[in-house]
């Protein structure tokens, strides 16, 4: 990790959020310290960016880690950036997406033949 010290880190965290920042610190925890960061938040093929600054951000909540090659676009051409809310009601409409089909699948259960 200490080559990763004053890169530009992409860190995804357990809820699924992505952080994208300079790496200025870390400790033997995984605790990470990032500075002019931003909270990216992914729905399909839509994302969203927030600014967070100086961010802190503890090593239990770290899944995966990577350096962003300076050389490359941060994110891939096929996803299109959108405001906030419209993050929101996208996310809702995955939510609501999700419990239809669960309830689909729940109403053809009897079809189990094992």
């Amino acid at each position: 990790m200490v080559d990763a010290l004053d890169k530009r880190m992409l860190i995804w965290l357990r809820d699924g959020t992505q952080c994208v920042g300079v790496m200025r610190c870390f400790d033997q925890y995984g605790n990470v310290v990032l500075e002019e960061s931003v909270r990216r938040r992914v729905v399909g093929r839509h994302y969203c960016d927030e600014a967070s600054g100086l961010q802190v951000i503890r090593g239990e909540n770290v899944v995966l880690m990577g350096e962003l090659d300076p050389g490359r676009v941060e994110v891939p051409p096929e996803m299109t950036r959108v405001s906030e809310q419209e993050l929101k009601e996208l996310r809702l409409a995955e939510k609501e997406a999700v419990r239809q089909k669960a309830t689909m699948r729940a109403r053809f259960d009897f079809l189990d033949l094992d």
